[in-house]
């Protein structure tokens, strides 16, 4: 990457305090699709401002499906405009791609190496018939912040998360 170029493929540079998103791919990608979604992402967080100041973002592909984007607000922070910047370019790419990234709506979890994506609905209906317990991985795309990343909390067992809710008793 040049000089010019803001957008790192490693979130690791970035303060605890960094803006975080995360997005999940509702399936996975081939090696030429993850590859093409990367370079478009890279390109886009290159040249990402908000009000005509660059932005420091990074990011990071995860697991195979999911995509974390972190900007530096101590440095210039993302206004409305440019996080719906964001939003719109990751739409067209689902478009494009024939597949979802943007939306919090699914739960995720995994078993063994597989990670799957369903409804709220029907995690709980897993939890309830036990085929989803309080030790079982899940991801927490709702974080905001690179420290809740750091500190665990976007893999992590669903009795310790708000998945818990969906569990019996809960």
């Amino acid at each position: 990457m040049t000089e010019q170029t803001r957008a790192r493929a490693t979130l690791d540079p970035l303060p605890d305090s960094a803006r975080l998103w995360v997005f999940g791919a509702s399936r996975p990608l081939t090696a030429g699709e993850e590859s093409r979604l990367l370079n478009e992402v890279e390109g886009f967080l290159g040249q990402w401002k908000a009000h005509g100041h660059p932005l420091a973002a990074a990011h990071e592909w995860r697991q195979g499906r999911f995509l974390l984007v972190a900007v530096d607000d101590t440095v210039s922070a993302p206004s409305g405009c440019s996080i719906d910047a964001l939003v719109r370019r990751l739409r067209e790419l689902e478009q494009e791609m024939e597949l979802s990234l943007v939306g919090s709506a699914p739960v995720w979890y995994r078993t063994g190496d597989e990670i799957h994506r369903v409804s709220r609905p029907e995690f709980k209906r897993l939890a309830g018939a036990g085929e989803i317990t309080a030790d079982t991985v899940v991801y927490d795309l709702s974080l905001t912040r690179l420290s809740e990343l750091r500190e665990g909390r976007w893999e992590t067992r669903a009795g310790q998360s708000w998945h818990a809710r969906y569990l019996p008793g809960g």
